[in-house]
């Protein structure tokens, strides 16, 4: 039963907070809390606007913001392409000796490192023949190592200028096994000997759409140019072989296909009176014309990424369907020497290398130089896949009179003779005996010298 206060205390009205507790009661109570005081200085809200918003906390404190230079137009590409060919930190290795006209061809330098010589090197450099993917930035100065592959190549350039013939031949191999720098090679070979040597040192940059197309007039089926590719090829060209070019004077005349050029040129004024991109096919038809001439100097035509140039490209004609590499112009005057339909009656080669780096799958390229080295080595021939519906037949007709030289691992003898260079540069540090040979030329897959380099000096690139 309810007390008489109890009753009494829930008959009492309520009253709000703010008349129940005064503020000075709080000053005089012994003990406070914050949630009181809380209740205390709360605002009144009645509406939506009255919530409170979350305030912005801004610093004061201002950061320094070092200027950064944005790079220019073009020169990361510049960057990423640089080739350095000399590294002062190297030792200069002595008791080597210098290429020589007749060094590579000889059968005393198989297995020998030798330098190159700093003229060939300029020229080289004017080709574009050296690679990034080279680890030429280690050393003093460029050397080379002249492999069995080497001499049989060089062997037979020297045999195709004899016969006044044109060597035809695809270097192909594995992955990192040197097929590049033995087209560097050769192309050094040629140099020495006072060759005229044009080199393209990328097929992908013809196919990939990134440089500029014309179509060629009253030409069935339809050939499109690339006036600012030729026309930098022209300017390489006459870099690299303007001593020679200098002493050929012109045969024909082509003062009324090309404006500005007098009757008395030469292949120099040739190559080097290019320069608006109007010019720029027929003046490189016509330097091709006079170095196919009888009397000219024999002529090295080389190319890298042979698999680029055997597909569709990505350009388009004016009906908007793609358009095959070999309609392309300077594709296809490498073709026709390739396959024998241009001949070279001074001799020289035609050369090109597969790459597995940068490369896709070509079932009919594939299958032609499989057929072409199972013929080479009297073994069965394979046929084609019933299956496959990719094969092309210009593919076939552009390959079928080449050799093929695969190029493998290198012998023990000239891994050790690369491994005793690269510790005499200071760059190797174990001691070069017949375990140590062993050792790396097993873990490179049975000398594989792009595997010997990663497993020996990747450490060192910087």
């Amino acid at each position: 039963m309810a007390t008489a206060s109890r009753l009494r205390s829930l008959m009492r009205p309520s009253a709000p907070v703010a008349t129940r507790i005064q503020p000075g009661m709080l000053a005089k109570a012994p003990f406070s809390s914050s949630a009181a005081l809380a209740a205390v200085n709360a605002p009144v809200i009645k509406s939506r606007r009255d919530l409170p918003s979350k305030q912005k906390l801004v610093s004061k404190r201002k950061t320094a913001i070092a200027p950064v230079k944005k790079p220019k137009p073009g020169e990361r590409k510049a960057f990423r392409k640089r080739i350095q060919l000399s590294n002062n930190g190297a030792l200069p290795v002595a008791g080597l000796g210098e290429l020589e006209p007749r060094t590579m061809a000889s059968a005393e330098s198989q297995g020998k490192m030798f330098a190159i010589p700093d003229k060939v090197v300029d020229q080289l450099r004017a080709l574009e023949a050296f690679k990034t993917t080279q680890m030429w930035s280690l050393f003093r100065r460029p050397h080379v190592l002249v492999r069995n592959e080497t001499a049989e190549l060089v062997g037979r350039l020297e045999a195709a200028k004899e016969k006044k013939e044109a060597l035809k031949c695809v270097l192909t191999g594995s992955r990192l096994s040197g097929k590049s720098l033995v087209l560097l090679q050769a192309i050094s070979h040629a140099l020495l000997n006072e060759w005229v040597v044009i080199n393209i040192p990328e097929g992908q940059d013809l196919t990939n759409g990134n440089t500029e197309y014309s179509p060629i007039a009253n030409t069935e089926p339809m050939q499109f140019a690339q006036p600012v590719y030729c026309i930098k090829l022209m300017q390489n060209i006459y870099k690299a072989n303007r001593a020679v070019l200098e002493k050929l004077p012109s045969q024909r005349d082509w003062t009324q296909t090309i404006g500005g050029l007098s009757q008395s040129a030469t292949l120099a004024d040739l190559a080097q009176g290019a320069k608006e991109s109007e010019y720029a096919w027929p003046t490189l038809h016509a330097l091709w014309t006079e170095l196919t001439l009888p009397g000219r100097p024999p002529v090295l035509f080389g190319l890298d990424g042979l698999a680029h140039i055997n597909k569709l490209s990505d350009y388009r004609d004016p009906s908007f369907n793609p358009v095959h590499a070999h309609d392309l112009s300077l594709i296809r005057i490498f073709v026709d020497a390739l396959s024998g339909k241009t001949q070279l009656p001074n001799g020289g080669a035609i050369l090109a290398a597969t790459s597995e780096n940068n490369t896709q799958r070509h079932p009919s390229q594939e299958l032609a130089l499989a057929q072409l080295e199972a013929g080479q080595a009297g073994a069965e021939v394979p046929r084609p896949d019933p299956f496959e519906r990719g094969y092309d037949d210009r593919v076939y007709d552009a390959l079928k009179n080449t050799h093929v030289l695969r190029v493998g691992g290198a012998s023990k003898d000239e891994s050790r003779a690369l491994m005793e260079y690269w510790g005499a540069s200071g760059l190797f540090k174990d001691v070069v005996d017949a375990e140590t040979v062993c050792q790396k030329w097993a873990l490179a897959g049975h000398g594989i010298v792009g595997e010997m380099e990663r497993a020996s000096l990747m450490t060192m690139r910087m």
